[in-house]
């Protein structure tokens, strides 16, 4: 594995996943997140997200983490591994409201400073309609792929596939 994409429902701890695994395979780590926002949740321009991706994706090695569907085709491409986190929805909700009750008013790891967790409807919206938008979309991206495809469907998966690739 030295090209890993982790793909998943917001809260099913990608970000958290990643931070465990680059360290320990010995890769560079890319969260989208920081590419596709700045200080004070500006959005990225689509051309300098696209660029900046583009720049971490021609690597020999790497570990990107995050959705963002219009930047998954050329991830893919390139990937050798995909991780997706395809976890129970109402998990994923639970886990983003820890989150934001823990980390409110801090940047998380996986953020640019000066985006402070916090609760966004719209975004609770997007994650309680993942099974009928982004999960369908992501499918069909990953219906062509050739790679290594590993799709965990619970965190008890998750923890015998690491056990398995002796990752724990």
């Amino acid at each position: 594995m030295n090209r890993v994409l982790i793909i998943g429902p917001c809260g099913s701890g990608k970000s958290t996943l990643a931070r465990e695994l680059a360290p320990r395979m010995g890769l560079p780590l890319v969260h989208m997140d920081q590419l596709g926002w700045r200080a004070g949740w500006i959005e990225t321009d689509k051309a300098e997200l696209n660029a900046r991706l583009a720049e971490a994706v021609a690597q020999d090695q790497w570990l990107i983490e995050g959705n963002y569907g219009s930047t998954l085709a050329p991830r893919l491409e390139r990937a050798d591994t995909v991780i997706y986190l395809d976890f129970p929805i109402r998990l994923c909700l639970w886990r983003l409201i820890k989150r934001i009750v823990t980390l409110r008013g801090q940047s998380r790891p996986d953020m640019p400073e000066g985006c402070p967790e916090r609760f966004d409807a719209a975004f609770f919206w997007y994650v309680m309609n993942w099974n009928t938008g982004p999960r369908p979309r992501t499918e069909a991206k990953l219906a062509g792929y050739a790679g290594n495809l590993v799709r965990l469907t619970s965190p008890a998966m998750l923890a015998q596939w690491r056990k398995a690739n002796s990752l724990d």
